[in-house]
């Protein structure tokens, strides 16, 4: 047992005060720190776009016009994951004809929009450089076949609070390759069309909350 003299006491007790502040103050910020933020996908800003050979002679180049879907991130943590979903029916090459081949033949298939009406991405941030991921470790599912597709992110950047939104928007841009054989998608293949097709994924999505509208 020791003593305090009365001094020694009222320091002890303002040490003591000033400490529970600190924690009291504190551990509600590290939990907000802590807990991944969900961004609804902003269907104005999000147009996956797509780039696939035509005789080898050049390159066609085309879009999709909706998309829907989530982003979860936390910047601190280093994790997040990705999940957005494309209507297929929504493809634009820039002209009406081949769009309705694109989504509607049957011979050969292409999208069968009206048999898989959706392609969905599923992915996994990885790769993060101050707080900001580089990868996207995912799933394709496309034309009913899945396959693993990992996405490279080469922009990034959140605004905390967006100028005309006023609320949080998280922006990227991604690209990879696939095979669109491996999804039973072969037109072309008999005449020598390279079956490699370049994906580029152009995103940008809204922080939910109360009044969020994309």
């Amino acid at each position: 047992m020791f003593y305090l003299r009365d001094g020694e006491l009222i320091a002890a007790a303002r040490a003591a005060a000033s400490a529970a502040l600190v924690v009291a103050f504190a551990l509600p910020a590290a939990a907000t720190r802590a807990a991944p933020a969900t961004y609804e996908i902003d269907p104005n800003h999000t147009h996956p776009a797509f780039e696939t050979d035509h005789f080898g002679m050049s390159v066609w180049r085309g879009l999709f016009r909706k998309t829907r879907g989530t982003v979860t991130f936390d910047a601190a943590a280093g994790t997040g994951a990705v999940d957005i979903v494309v209507d297929a029916a929504s493809v634009d090459l820039g002209n009406d004809e081949l769009n309705d081949a694109a989504a509607n033949a049957t011979a050969p298939p292409i999208l069968e929009a009206g048999k898989y009406p959706t392609a969905h991405y599923t992915g996994t941030l990885g790769g993060f450089i101050n707080g900001a991921p580089t990868t996207v470790n995912g799933f394709l599912t496309l034309h009913g076949v899945t396959q693993p597709l990992m996405l490279s992110i080469v922009r990034f950047k959140c605004l905390p609070d967006h100028p005309v939104i006023k609320r949080e928007v998280c922006g990227a841009d991604a690209i990879g390759t696939f095979n669109r054989a491996e999804f039973g998608i072969t037109v072309g293949r008999k005449y020598g069309f390279n079956m490699d097709v370049t994906l580029r994924i152009q995103v940008e999505a809204i922080r939910a909350g109360p009044g969020t509208t994309p």
